[in-house]
């Protein structure tokens, strides 16, 4: 079974933007990266990936559930770094690992406790007053404190150039 697999997605925003007939396929214990400029779909594709879009046609599927209608149960086996982590800044690191862990259901915190220890970070300042580089590691912990089998990267290296 493909760990992701996504056949024919379109997804078209007007004026020859958006995704038009990508497929590809990954499988599971594969690592996987696509490149291209700064409006190439990357991110489009990935938003399909999460569940967060729905597709125009065509399909996407994580460990053979389809991410449109099981989203639910697709982003409980993903973590997802997006290019540009956005916080909710008035509150502390700790406090947004809580909101993540219940949104996700964690119950163990023992896998967020060893990532703290590992990535040597307090959270109990508040978001903004966390460094870039501080932040980058709080979203790092969420993505990865509930064991998820995909990890996504929405990678943006500056100058107009992405990698995912």
């Amino acid at each position: 079974m493909n760990a992701m697999k996504i056949e024919n997605l379109v997804r078209d925003y007007g004026g020859g933007k958006g995704v038009f007939d990508v497929s590809f396929h990954v499988d599971q214990g594969e690592a996987f990266g696509f490149l291209g400029p700064n409006g190439a779909g990357k991110t489009t594709t990935i938003r399909h990936l999460m569940g967060f879009l729905k597709p125009k046609s065509g399909s996407c599927t994580i460990n053979g559930l389809d991410c449109w209608r099981e989203r639910d149960k697709v982003q409980a086996r993903l973590g997802y770094i997006p290019g540009e982590i956005s916080f909710f800044e008035d509150i502390s690191g700790a406090e947004f690992l809580k909101f993540i862990a219940q949104y996700r259901g964690i119950g163990s915190q023992t896998r967020k406790e060893d990532l703290l220890e590992r990535f040597e970070l307090d959270p109990k300042s508040k978001i903004k007053k966390m460094s870039k580089g501080m932040k980058q590691k709080l979203g790092i912990v969420a993505a990865f404190m509930h064991d998820p089998d995909i990890l996504i990267l929405d990678v943006n290296w500056g100058r107009g150039f992405g990698c995912v």
